[in-house]
């Protein structure tokens, strides 16, 4: 079982993604005042001491802890660090994301580093929370005026209240703006704590600011009771991102999500790209390296080197790719250009664009936007950088890059970063790179279809179109029709043509735009209804598998079936493409077309 520390922001991510493995949890709070939304988590609230957080772990069989709590939270990050050293639970710290420190800020370890005589006179607004109310009153005796800005709720005013805050002093988030003052007091409350927001607010304002400097945790995480020599000490990974703590969950408790995900084929070529500069600049390759992913959080990804090239070996996870395995290769050298900007080019079986329709022209390395931009963000340095990929030209003849057009290897791809396992987002975006393609090449018709036997059916209907006005959906009906409306010129109507077998023709039929099994299953009930329309009385109680029907109906109510199922599919499809005209055909297993 897992525990979680939150009532923060990165609390609430760390629910979001612990969500997605379908099995429960604990979440815990001080307050019970955070808002948030449990499906599989159980909620606990309250104080946690050492003996009562022990207590808990081991009668609820804790083996994981997740510390999503405030950075600042000094006393929970040391509890949880002893109670996970001394049971031997392994902690995950979800940290948040910090600009860097800005050297016109007055930046102070502590509260009592504030120089007072600097400020006699003058209004302070400090924003570092109620419990910071204590700390500050010495600074009323020595001539400042100090507004304190706090949680507009009824334990937080009793809070201030018991404090020696008077009602005067205070002022509440909920203001859309920031009160007057000469100066105001924050906490290095990172990127999701506002940090950036208020200091530009303040600097509006043109109020000196002065900044309390984050705990270091890296002390904070390690047990402060156990440094003797025969004491264990905390295990613990520190993550700053969503991605990060999913793949670090999925190590330390495998059995938690039912599948793995795992990393594009950009975020490997730039870990590789990463440790060939860092060869490069300093001699050395570690074991791994940062890599920065476009939420703009880190992972730490394992790299090697050998015969003068650093690698990264793509690690799909559970989504089934034909990648999986393969080692992807960065060179780096010296760069001529005087612009700052890392040179990218492609080498062995790496692809290059034939066709238009993508991010850059024919003739330009597959390297997709992302990974381009990725690479150019981690790497700092004048270097030109070559990616590499061992046959991957043969690996390419099984992806989507013969019919997009992208010739001599696979291409290196991914938005995110992180490859989920059966990803929709990765498939869908192929389907939207296809249909990008298929728009280029100038057709008048796209064709859509589950996958290769459909397609072979429907293909010879349209034997002119050029293979790029293929596009398949897999089981993303409804996604697919969406891209092609947002894409389409609307001042030309596209014509489309959904080709669907039978399985997932009685789905659509339902309402069910994605037809995958796992959302959806055959409806007999509503198979019953549209035989009753189609005047065929036939009995279906036994009937496993859709295509059955094909047998069952006499050939000759086979027409009138057909037509009422398209007709049904037709209700739900043509909405979805308000820009273009919709043909729906029905397939049968034997390659007969039904249309309307």
């Amino acid at each position: 079982m897992i525990l979680v520390f939150g009532g923060t922001t990165e609390g609430r991510k760390a629910v979001e993604v612990l969500e997605e493995a379908g099995n429960a949890y604990y979440y815990s709070t001080k307050t019970g005042e955070q808002n948030i939304t449990l499906h599989h988590g159980i909620r606990i609230d309250g104080a946690l001491n050492v003996e009562s957080m022990r207590a808990f772990c081991c009668e609820h069989d804790i083996r994981l802890i997740v510390d999503a709590a405030h950075p600042f939270a000094l006393r929970l990050h040391e509890t949880i660090a002893d109670v996970a050293a001394g049971l031997q639970i392994a902690v995950i710290r979800y940290e948040r994301i910090y600009p860097p420190r800005d050297p016109d800020i007055t930046w102070i370890d502590d509260y009592a580093d504030i120089i007072a005589s600097d400020l006699r006179g003058l209004t302070l607004l400090a924003t570092t929370g109620v419990q910071s109310i204590s700390k500050l009153k010495w600074l009323e005796s020595k001539g400042v005026k100090v507004i304190y800005r706090i949680l507009n709720r009824e334990s937080s005013i009793l809070s201030a209240h018991q404090q020696g805050a008077s009602d005067d002093q205070l002022c509440y988030y909920e203001d859309d703006c920031l009160p007057d003052a000469d100066a105001i007091l924050l906490k290095e409350s990172g990127i999701s704590g506002g940090f950036v927001g208020k200091v530009s607010s303040a600097r509006k304002k043109g109020m000196r600011i002065i900044a309390l400097k984050r705990p270091d945790m890296t002390q904070r995480i390690a047990s402060p009771h156990s440094h003797g020599e025969n004491r264990p000490r905390c295990v613990t990974r520190c993550v700053n991102g969503p991605y990060g703590l999913r793949r670090a969950v999925e190590r330390l408790l495998p059995d938690f999500f039912p599948l793995h995900s795992g990393l594009t084929t950009g975020t490997c070529a730039t870990a590789a790209a990463i440790a060939a500069t860092h060869r490069l600049l300093y001699g050395e390759t570690p074991a791994e390296v940062p890599v920065t992913l476009p939420n703009g959080e880190t992972l730490s990804v394992a790299v090697g080197f050998a015969d003068g090239h650093a690698y990264c070996i793509k690690e799909a996870g559970d989504d089934p790719d034909v990648t999986n395995g393969i080692e992807i290769r960065a060179t780096a050298t010296h760069s001529d250009s005087h612009h700052p900007l890392v040179e990218i080019s492609a080498g062995e079986g790496v692809g290059r664009f034939t066709l238009p329709g993508f991010d850059y022209p024919p003739g330009e390395p597959a390297i997709n936007k992302g990974p381009r931009e990725m690479l150019r963000a981690n790497i700092k340095a004048n270097v030109k950088i070559t990616i590499s990929v061992p046959n991957g030209e043969e690996i390419a003849k099984r992806t989507f890059n013969p019919r997009l057009g992208i010739e001599g290897g696979i291409s290196i791809i991914g938005v995110s970063g992180i490859v989920k396992p059966f990803s929709e987002e990765a498939f869908i975006d192929s389907i939207r790179k296809c249909v990008q393609v298929a728009l280029a090449s100038g057709t008048d018709r796209i064709v859509i279809n589950s996958g290769g036997k459909s397609e072979r059916f429907v293909k010879s209907l349209y034997p002119t179109l050029p293979q790029q006005a293929f596009v398949e959906y897999g089981n993303y009906i409804g996604e697919t029709l969406k891209i092609i409306n947002d894409l389409s010129p609307l001042h030309s109507p596209l014509q489309v043509t959904l080709g669907v077998m039978l399985g997932k023709a009685v789905k659509l039929a339902a309402g069910n735009l994605d037809t995958h099994s796992r959302k959806t299953t055959m409806d007999k009930a509503f198979i019953q209804q549209m035989l009753q329309e189609a005047g065929i009385s036939i009995d279906i109680s036994d009937m496993t598998l859709a295509r059955e029907l094909w047998e069952r109906i006499p050939e000759c109510q086979r027409i009138p079936f057909a037509r009422v199922v398209i007709r049904h599919c037709a209700e739900h499809c043509t909405p979805l493409l308000t820009h273009g005209q919709l043909t729906i055909l029905l397939i049968d297993d034997d390659g007969t077309i039904h249309s309307l």
